[in-house]
């Protein structure tokens, strides 16, 4: 938003807030991501438009290529059939580059400010990460 149009917008409020009679605001208690329902129809529209989209990004894609599990598994294979060409190609540096596009795409409509949004921890892709990394999770000390 330009400054232009957060000055426009807090003046509209402000005047709206005189018309009301609203006394009890405070000045700086508002918040200038208020969007008026025309903005929020458009936002919500283009919003849409991008999670259709997103879903047409892999469609051509075999399936094992586009599954972080299937491609983590054919890693742990070559993994424990070819060690020591496995660890030559420096795969641990390779895998966050390789797996990055598939992540992002799934993320497009995680919101953690959203009040019943997903854990990172609780999603597929993390957990197929955390098995194919070893990583046990540390029970809380009390």
């Amino acid at each position: 938003n330009s400054p232009e149009f957060i000055t426009k917008h807090r003046a509209r409020r402000r005047q709206a807030r005189a018309c009301s009679g609203e006394a009890d605001h405070h000045e700086g208690m508002s918040s200038d991501d208020e969007l008026d329902p025309t903005e929020m129809t458009e936002f919500q529209k283009s919003k849409d438009n991008v999670l259709e989209d997103s879903r047409k990004v892999f469609e051509d894609v075999h399936a094992d290529f586009c599954d972080i599990r299937k491609i983590l598994l054919k890693f742990q294979e070559w993994k424990e059939k070819f060690p020591d060409s496995y660890c030559d190609a420096y795969i641990s540096f390779c895998l966050p580059k390789l797996l990055n596009p598939l992540i992002r795409v799934q993320l497009l409509n995680w919101n953690p400010l959203e009040q019943n949004f997903t854990e990172l921890g609780e999603m597929p892709w993390f957990r197929a990460i955390e098995e194919f990394s070893g990583a046990k999770t540390i029970p809380e000390s009390r």
